[in-house]
């Protein structure tokens, strides 16, 4: 039963494919039809989640067999780039939309870093009472999502070049080569030597990380390339369907009036619920090591890729991306970054620390409705 559905979602994600290649212009041009556009963004957004599952299937599957970190690893960055591509995929359908990579930045380190670490840490300190997980590698994601958030999310408000929130291009240049040159860094130490910091404190291998023997030696390699094409089986059918998605959800919230942050809040949702709920199920199974990597991996790989991602985009096409987050977004992200400091500062954890993380992603829900 598992192996046939696991079968369908790809068949279903390019049989949508299929259905909005052949008839998707007809259908768009009918947007001005509310209930089409439900139907459309209903259909679209189910697909879209349920096939993003089957990524996260093949990447938990190629997570046991790479082994961590590089397991976790293949799945952040799989998640990452559906999301990539979403932002992407609206800012160049719809120039109008230039803070659309700031509020799905923006709300990815709220959902993450307060809602899916809260819940996790209160239903595993609920269950567990304590739980222990590598600091080691917490310290080292916070490290870089510190200065990468403050460049990205805040510094903007304050430079002179510009007074609108946005980077001048020699900015936009710069900060997007030292974005990556960090993110790289870091993927350096991950992957390298390492390695360690990122599994679990009972899992430790006896030796120095690098005189271990790498864990793709003892893999069937023909397995493992046939685990990382059906990765782009899943993936494909999302990256097609993004455009179309695009521009239902732009249609959408000019329609009703939405805040323009609910766009930034769904694609976060629509790319990081396969993810979310399996951080969540980590936590639970108190493997608390392998939801602290899969959350804070997923924020880290969020600032290294998107960042250069629509500043390239905007100086590429000319469309102003405006990153620079409102002030009543200037004081979440400095309480979230100062709380999840204090939270992973210590190698236990409670139930209150979750509970903590959790009131402030209720509040940042009641702002993106009531600013």
């Amino acid at each position: 039963m598992l192996k046939a559905i696991t079968t369908a979602r790809p068949f279903v994600g390019w049989l949508t494919v299929a259905l909005f290649l052949i008839f998707g212009s007809q259908w768009l041009v009918g947007l001005s039809s509310p209930l089409l556009a439900s139907a459309l963004f209903a259909w679209l957004f189910i697909v879209i989640v349920w096939v993003a599952f089957g990524v996260v299937h093949e990447a938990e599957t190629l997570a046991e067999m790479l082994g961590e970190p590089l397991g976790t690893l293949v799945l952040t960055l799989s998640i990452v780039v559906i999301e990539v591509v979403l932002i992407s995929a609206v800012m160049l359908s719809s120039p109008g939309s230039s803070t659309l990579a700031r509020d799905t930045m923006y709300a990815v380190l709220m959902i993450v870093l307060n809602g899916v670490v809260g819940l996790g840490l209160l239903m595993g300190g609920i269950r567990h009472y304590e739980q222990a997980y590598n600091l080691k590698g917490a310290s080292a994601y916070l490290s870089v999502i510190i200065p990468l958030t403050i460049i990205a999310l805040v510094l903007p408000d304050f430079t002179t070049s510009t007074h609108d929130g946005s980077l001048a291009p020699p900015q936009a240049i710069a900060f997007s080569l030292l974005t990556i040159a960090l993110y790289g860094a870091f993927l350096w130490l991950q992957t390298g030597r390492h390695r360690g910091y990122f599994v679990a404190t009972d899992a430790q291998p006896a030796e120095p990380a690098d005189a271990t023997l790498h864990p793709a030696v003892r893999i069937d390699k023909k397995k493992l390339l046939l685990h990382f094409a059906l990765l782009l089986v899943n993936i494909l059918p999302i990256v097609i369907l993004s455009k179309s998605m695009a521009k239902i959800l732009d249609y959408g919230i000019a329609a009703t009036g939405a805040p323009t942050a609910l766009g930034g809040i769904v694609i976060a949702i629509l790319v990081f619920a396969p993810e979310g709920i399996s951080a969540l199920n980590a936590a639970r199974a108190d493997r608390l090591t392998r939801a602290i990597n899969l959350c804070l991996g997923a924020v880290t790989s969020t600032l290294g890729l998107t960042v250069p991602a629509v500043l390239a985009i905007g100086l590429y096409t000319g469309h102003p991306v405006l990153l620079g987050v409102p002030p009543s977004g200037i004081v979440m992200l400095m309480a979230t970054l100062l709380l999840s400091a204090m939270t992973f500062s210590n190698a236990r954890t409670t139930m209150l620390e979750g509970a903590v993380h959790l009131s402030l992603f209720v509040v940042f829900v009641v702002l993106v409705f009531s600013p």
